[in-house]
């Protein structure tokens, strides 16, 4: 045993724990240092103090600790939890709210030490252990600088549409008090770990599980034959095995194989690596054009094809166009494959409930309805035998569409009758997840002698890794959106999505459209050097505005004001900046909200005033994961009913049929507030009678599929923003980033600010330093851990000004159109013209690497 204090109380845990982190969290139940990426220490969010010093507690020996004093959030002193909760939660300074505890710990170890003297420019080098993929840490350091120098915050309460007010649960996140999917725990319960594939092309001949059965602690080893139901899940096709069979074939490195379920999670850890595969290694697909040539072998076990999809359009005679232009460009763009770094790894708990026959499952997912229907599909359960209630997760920026490990956590559960819990390792969520696409761009564009567009061909092809997930939709997106937020005359565009034997890709944060307008951008800039014109006056010239036909054929209403809107927002910054000799780049994009493309979308929402305790339940149907869907039903149900914010709780669950899709595109802004709405004046219209769920709904099934019509709505809203990039010329550094969104109606402005800035912080990081390569010899994602990634450290992050536009959509509630998906996606256009102004090299592929925004 190791003695040592915590928190002011003597404890003593096993020597044999593999960290400090385990130790606190696995025996002592103290749960505010969270496990985003153990043992590699590279996150910061299981920061601890050790005698005063701000530890990382992953990568730190329990031996280590002994008769040392052990303090977290749970100890600080009750006046000093609510100074820094009121902080975080007066600024902003927090989103999903993951690795904020350990940043408050950290921060406090510095004010400790330096107070009032304690610098931004210090704190951030400080939290150069500390990653934060939400916010870009700007309304962070806001917070910590307020505690630096005393300044007592009070959180302003939420309340209706446009007010600024706290996020919900904002201080209980701060202090790592609000858990997490592994924060939970039940009497009874088990853990669980995967044994995922050695080969990401391979026929499995044979599992052998004595050994892994064998182990000290296991309770049961399950694999494919155990499945009662439904092998394979999807959110579009079925084709994802949740466990691949003897005699099936692996497709990609985050295949499982076996599921070991024990007492502890390193006995179940450790006998997954005992489970012994033999396979018939077979060559990976993980090129895209071997894979699209005649004769080449089928990458995934269970297609035909190697061609997930083809989307394709086209307006007007394209070639004739092109040879009359004045001026034309050439040129083929590529971007890379980027892993979303939620600072949550995936987690699944599922507790079975034996007397009525049914189960229970705590997911992190985007879409707990689809992740229900799977789950009953694969248990062989009708549907209303299985729960799915969200816990509200630790970011995921599309990355947690897909199911991950719930299926497999579920299967064991019910079989077992006993709770199960799953929890990744960061490798292994790099290894299962889905990515963003690497997108091929080859652009053809011309203009007129006045810069006017006249014609645009586009040819795109995606790698979208081995299962379809969303991909044939990214795909979609990126053709839709090839053409930016501009008007062209003549179009002829074709994107084809393809099967490989890399890691699968799906959704993210852009969803195809930074990738087409990375492309667009730098064909109006290289456009714009041809006629003489500057960036910006290109752009207002070319700019969409109602009544014209966008892209895929669409006419465009008076939403489309936003794009001019943002121009003009930034007009005054970009002549500045030019006259003041700074290398300056901008980029202007759009984004759709919702998914359009003729699907139809319906979502629900139900009010509830509970007579036993006063309380208004808000039940709706999406994730809250960072972007503030608590907070906007919230503000809904008060500016709707005029209650006190303090009486409303939100509830998401699948006891009720609430929801169809996924948590994406923004959707949760523009429906689910539409849905609250109507839920709310029809409370009203009903007298608001107690303990009675008054129902409301919104619609959007009034678009349509590519092609559908001669002038087709592809999609109900969209967002619009321009970006402007500002470079120091002796330097190369990036002095600022002018952000102008257009959001429609901002429902809270200081929650829209710090989604803007923490999409430039990941914006920044795709144009210039992040990547996620895989092998081209085994299809093996190359980077295992969170420092691989290039993401950038706050001290590489430049200050951002946050311009909000409201020019509202017409037909949307409240004129919302949304902010989390648009954010990221004119940054890269902006930062490759800046660089080119700063030294006359056009850039066409990503990323751009230079090491960070400092870095000439």
């Amino acid at each position: 045993m190791i003695d040592f204090t915590l928190n002011g109380v003597p404890v003593s845990v096993a020597e044999d724990h593999p960290h400090l982190l385990a130790a606190l969290r696995e025996e002592l139940d103290v749960t505010s240092p969270k496990d985003g990426c153990s043992p590699s220490g590279q996150c910061g969010c299981c920061t601890v103090l050790v005698d005063g010093k701000a530890v990382v507690s992953c990568n730190l020996d329990p031996a280590k600790v002994a008769g040392k004093s052990i303090t977290t959030l749970e100890g600080f002193a009750p006046e000093r939890r609510e100074e820094w909760a009121n902080a975080f939660a007066a600024c902003g300074g927090l989103q999903c709210g993951f690795c904020i505890p350990g940043i408050v710990v950290r921060a406090e170890a510095q004010v400790a030490r330096k107070g009032p003297d304690l610098t931004r420019q210090d704190m951030s080098r400080h939290l150069g252990a500390h990653l934060c993929r939400c916010t870009g840490y700007v309304k962070v350091l806001d917070a910590i600088e307020a505690v630096a120098v005393g300044k007592h915050l009070e959180p302003t309460r939420p309340g209706g549409i446009g007010s600024s007010g706290v996020r919900y649960q904002a201080k209980e996140l701060t202090l790592g008090d609000r858990a997490y999917i592994d924060d939970l725990r039940v009497p009874g319960m088990l853990h669980a770990a995967l044994h995922l594939t050695a080969h990401t092309r391979a026929v499995v001949r044979r599992i052998e599980l004595d050994a892994a059965k064998a182990a000290p602690g296991v309770v049961a080893v399950f694999t494919a034959a155990d499945v009662p139901g439904e092998l394979k899940v999807g959110i579009i096709h079925k084709d994802w095995p949740i466990l691949i069979p003897e005699g099936g074939q692996t497709s990609y490195a985050g295949d499982v194989l076996a599921v070991v379920v024990a007492e502890t999670r390193r006995q179940a850890r450790a006998a997954a690596e005992l489970v012994h595969v033999h396979y018939d290694v077979l060559d990976p697909v993980t090129d895209i054009d071997a894979a699209l040539a005649d004769g080449a072998p089928i990458a995934v076990w269970g297609t035909d094809t190697n061609v997930l999809s083809v989307s394709t359009y086209a307006r007007g005679d394209v070639d004739a166009a092109l040879a009359a232009s004045a001026h034309t460009v050439h040129e083929t763009f590529r971007t890379q494959r980027i892993e979303h770094a939620f600072l949550e790894p995936e987690s699944t708990l599922a507790v079975p409930d034996l007397d009525a026959g049914t189960l229970h499952v705590y997911s992190g997912g985007q879409g707990v309805w689809d992740d229900r229907n799977d789950i009953a599909a694969l248990l062989g359960l009708e549907r209303d035998r299985v729960t799915v209630e969200l816990v509200s997760n630790g970011g995921a920026f599309g990355g947690k569409e897909d199911m991950s490990n719930q299926g497999q956590t579920a299967l064991a559960a019910w079989l077992l009758q006993r709770p199960v819990k799953c929890t990744l390792t960061r490798e292994e969520s790099f290894r299962i997840h889905a990515k963003r696409h690497p997108i091929r761009l080859e652009y053809w564009a011309g203009c007129d002698a006045d810069g006017m567009l006249t014609a645009l061909k586009v040819r795109a092809v995606g790698d979208s890794g081995a299962y379809a997930s969303v991909g044939m939709k990214v795909l979609e997106r990126a053709a839709g959106h090839a053409s930016g937020p501009y008007h062209v005359p003549a179009i002829d565009v074709e994107a084809v999505a393809v099967r490989t034997n890399n890691p699968t890709c799906g959704a993210f944060r852009g969803f195809g459209a930074n990738q087409a307008q990375f492309a667009m951008e730098g064909v109006l800039d290289r456009l714009a050097a041809q006629t003489g014109l500057s960036g910006w006056e290109l752009r207002h010239r070319n700019v969409i505005r109602p009544g014209m036909v966008w892209g895929p054929g669409q006419v465009m209403d008076d939403g489309c004001l936003g794009a001019a809107a943002c121009l003009d927002a930034v007009k005054a910054h970009y002549d500045a900046a030019v006259a003041a000799g700074k290398a300056v780049g901008l980029g202007l994009g759009l984004k759709n909200s919702g998914l359009g493309n003729g699907f139809k979308e319906w979502t629900g929402a139900i009010v509830r005033f509970r007579s036993e305790d006063g309380k208004v339940e808000v039940r709706h149907g999406w994730t809250e994961m960072g972007q503030g869907m608590h907070t906007v039903a919230l503000q809904v149900a008060v500016e709707e009913l005029g209650i006190d914010p303090d009486r409303i709780e939100v509830i998401v669950d699948t006891t009720r049929e609430l929801g169809i899709g996924q948590t994406t595109g923004s959707r949760g802004a523009l429906m689910g507030s539409g849905a609250v709405q109507d839920a709310c004046r029809n409370a009203l219209a009903a007298g608001c009678t107690p303990d009675v769920d008054h129902t409301g709904e919104y619609r959007v099934d009034w678009t349509h599929k590519l092609g559908e019509v001669e002038h087709p709505t592809i999609h109900s809203t969209f967002g619009y923003a321009a970006q402007l990039v500002v470079m120091d010329r002796a330097t190369g550094a990036i002095e600022r980033v002018v952000a102008a969104h257009d959001v429609g109606r901002a429902i809270n402005p200081v929650l829209c600010e710090g989604q803007i800035e923490g999409s430039v912080h990941m914006g920044l990081g795709y144009a210039l330093t992040e990547e996620f390569p895989s092998d081209p010899e085994t299809g093996f994602p190359v980077p295992t851990t969170l420092r691989q990634l290039g993401i950038l450290r706050p001290k590489d992050i430049p200050p951002i000004e946050v311009i909000l536009v409201e020019s509202p959509q017409p037909n949307s509630p409240y004129g919302v159109k949304g902010v989390g998906e648009i954010g990221l996606v004119p940054t890269s256009g902006a930062v490759a013209a800046a660089l080119h102004d700063l030294d006359g090299t056009w850039r066409s592929t990503l990323p751009m690497r230079r090491g960070g925004t400092g870095d000439a």
